[in-house]
């Protein structure tokens, strides 16, 4: 088992895990391969973590499955935009922790 982790990535930790939740469980290969048609910021980035796990066990895609992908929440940035009247409003900049672990496939069948 293996495992990559990427930190403080400006990406909404709501909307990547949408993405993480559908390649959990799936072939590495075939996770990888399926993200890279998804239009979806979160695809890229969630690929290119599951290929630096991948890498990490020095496994090939083929043979392993994404036992684990989580996305937790990082820190928020805050930030203002001036509106009328000389007045501001907040804007929030979310952050994310995806955390992806790889395993080998079992020989049973």
């Amino acid at each position: 088992m293996s495992k990559a982790l990427l930190r403080y990535i400006r990406l909404s930790p709501t909307k990547a895990r949408l993405i993480a939740r559908e390649v959990q469980g799936m072939n590495a290969e075939l996770a990888i391969a399926s993200l890279e048609f998804m239009p979806n910021k979160a695809a890229r980035v969630i690929s290119k973590v599951i290929a630096s796990a991948v890498a990490n066990g020095g496994y090939e895609a083929e043979n392993v499955i994404v036992s684990s992908c989580r996305v937790d929440a990082g820190p928020v940035l805050r930030r203002f935009t001036p509106r009328a009247r000389g007045r501001a409003t907040p804007v929030r900049k979310p952050t994310s922790h995806i955390f992806v672990e790889v395993a080998q496939k079992s020989k049973d069948k």
